[in-house]
């Protein structure tokens, strides 16, 4: 049964908002690259933009904490290619008839890496803590607790029916790791102090401001089956792997062209054509999320639906994703609340609305809400250039339309700040990353970006949380997502942005979601 993620609490927006995904592609430029029958390397080094406050995955979702720990911990369940969650550390579930009640029987002889087997009293401590911490864990499991029954079965018994259970588990931002009860109990508010798990590659030392070192792990137990997105078969293909803190970018990509790293975690978009025409160098589309225009729909004009069908109607947003990211390759024109690849969930519903491009029609929706050249607030960031520069567009295309706009610019923490007082802004150009199902969407997140209100969203999200078949879901979310586009238009979504990752053509096996991921990934001399 596919799942769906509650509401996503105030909490988890800094961290969601700067977070990474991915679409599980490989290099974009790997053509004509062969080093079969060559002599492998037994060292990785990836350049990453910067180290992590903590490698303990349950206490954060920023992107440098999850690109390591994901060496090193595993769920219950993760992500396929498609999103959809799929069996890691449990071998099944049961889920009682009236969806209230999951059962979780563990694989055996799976070693976390300190030799000890791992049996349900660890997930059972490990889980309760994550519930206890993360607030997408706590807005589905509530006061629930999972227990032990036997040494390989788990049971969480919930107070309703919340069919987004094996998706809350899976998600790959502030994740359920599973480690050893002893080190959970030991656990301080900052996170665990010991980083044991059951991963491919066990952690071996943090030399701070240089670099975190990884080891295989010989004893590493994978699951069957193909590698596929998180999950499927993992291998550790090189001994070591160094994750080394390189913040400055051009740093990361001279040492890139200079063989100094295999790995780069993070590439400026402006750099996309310079390593994309670079034959010894591999690029990677990591999908991102939604670059999106937020109307303020809690005080001021946008309060009325006919400025938000006049911003609508003036949008163009073919011209505002290549302004804003560059090249065609690194965003998607598409209306889309979630991605294409997200085949469960993926609407067409409302995109008759999306991409107007037609300054005609928004003087019509301007005269019907009776506007009469008051200011127009828009406020960005420059520390995010592509969310700025789409403003920059969306601007123009505005005042084409007849609209007075004024851009307002803040550094991000300011600006998230600012964007909790509805009499400061109309209007927000920022982008969300990928999720899983459309419950953590956070632009339908009530009174949270762009004050969302509506109760008719609310009772579409909670049927779609509490409904009993996928195809129930679809159908609800087909019907909440033509509301959106039709009728209240909370945001209009210009499109979706992708991340880039890049390594040396001798790097092979790499792929990527919401990430990168470097096991079954091998470096050839």
């Amino acid at each position: 049964m596919k799942g769906k993620l509650g509401v996503v609490f105030m909490l988890l927006i800094v961290l969601m908002l700067t977070a990474c995904s991915g679409d599980g592609q490989n290099s974009t430029n790997s053509e004509g690259n062969s080093n079969e029958g060559g002599e492998t390397k037994t060292v990785l080094r990836a350049a990453m933009p910067g180290q992590p406050l903590t490698m303990d995955p349950v206490v954060t979702a920023a992107s440098t904490t999850r690109y390591t720990s994901r060496l090193v911990y595993e769920q219950l369940y993760t992500l396929n290619s498609n999103y959809q969650p799929i069996p890691m550390l449990a071998q099944s579930y049961d889920v009682s008839e009236d969806g209230k009640t999951y059962t979780f029987t563990l694989r055996e002889g799976v070693l976390f890496h300190n030799g000890e087997e791992m049996k349900s009293d660890d997930v059972v401590a490990s889980l309760n803590r994550w519930i206890e911490i993360s607030p997408i864990a706590r807005s589905t499991f509530g006061d629930a607790k999972f227990e032990s029954d036997g040494e390989y079965n788990v049971v969480v018994e919930l107070a309703e029916r919340a069919s987004e259970v094996l998706d809350v588990i899976a998600a790959p931002k502030q994740f359920g790791g599973i480690m050893p009860k002893e080190v959970v109990e030991a656990a301080g508010s900052e996170g665990v102090t010991e980083y044991i798990g059951t991963g491919p590659f066990k952690f071996e030392e943090w030399k701070q401001d240089q670099y975190i070192k990884f080891a295989k792990f010989e004893d590493y137990k994978p699951v069957e089956g193909e590698a596929d997105g998180l999950g499927g078969k993992k291998e550790a293909l090189v001994d070591e792997l160094y994750m080394d803190n390189v913040p400055d970018p051009s740093t990361r990509l001279s040492g890139l062209q200079t063989n100094q790293y295999d790995v780069s975690l993070a590439v400026p978009l402006d750099s996309y054509e310079q390593m994309d025409a670079d034959p010894n160098v591999k690029t990677y589309k990591d999908l991102y999320g939604n670059l999106t225009l937020i109307y303020n729909k809690g005080e001021g004009i946008f309060t009325d639906v006919n400025m938000r069908k006049a911003a609508n109607a003036a949008i163009d947003a073919d011209e505002v994703l290549h302004a804003a990211l560059t090249h065609e390759d690194l965003y998607e024109a598409n209306h889309g609340y979630m991605h294409e690849s997200q085949t469960n969930w993926y609407s067409e519903a409302g995109k008759e609305q999306y991409n107007l491009a037609d300054p005609e029609l928004a003087k019509e929706y301007l005269e019907k809400a009776g506007y009469d050249g008051e200011e127009i607030v828009l406020i960005a960031t420059r520390e995010n250039e592509y969310q700025y520069n789409a403003a920059i567009v969306t601007k123009e295309q505005l005042e084409k339309a007849g609209m007075k706009v004024r851009i307002d610019v803040y550094d991000f923490a300011t600006l998230l700040e600012i964007e909790q007082d509805p009499n400061k802004w109309d209007l927000l150009t920022i982008s969300f990353s990928t999720v899983t199902t459309p419950s953590q969407i956070l632009y339908l997140t009530p009174n949270q970006h762009g004050f969302m209100e509506n109760e008719k969203i609310d009772s579409l999200l909670d049927a779609i949380r509490t409904s009993s078949s996928d195809e129930e879901s679809k159908e609800l979310f087909d019907q909440l997502q033509d509301y959106g586009w039709n009728e209240y238009l909370p945001v209009t979504n210009y499109g979706f942005s992708y991340d880039l990752r890049a390594s040396t053509n001798k790097v092979e096996g790499m792929t990527v979601l919401d990430g990168p991921i470097l096991w079954n990934t091998k470096v050839f001399k």
